[in-house]
């Protein structure tokens, strides 16, 4: 598990409590399901790709998106802005 913490203002918190009612939920909801998107693409790309290649399809969402990065098939966000700045 990862942790992730964000410090707001106070007139930061204030705009979220006018637009959430638990702004706490509402952020773990927005991170959770932008992830959830993530992984559909990551799981996506690789599919493809290990039926291109005619290898067998990991048993877990977890293993494809792994198997994502191990392979070469996908990178960080991070890593693509690097990459293009050089």
């Amino acid at each position: 598990m990862n942790t992730y913490t964000i410090e707001l203002t106070n007139t930061e918190k204030a705009a979220m409590e006018y637009i959430a009612y638990d702004p706490q939920a509402w952020v773990e909801n927005a991170l959770k399901e932008r992830a959830r998107l993530a992984t559909e693409e990551i799981i996506k790309i690789a599919v493809d790709k290990f039926l291109e290649a005619g290898q067998t399809i990991p048993g877990s969402r977890e293993e494809i998106v792994l198997a994502a990065y191990d392979n070469g098939w996908i990178q960080t966000a991070k890593q693509r802005t690097d990459n293009a700045i050089i």
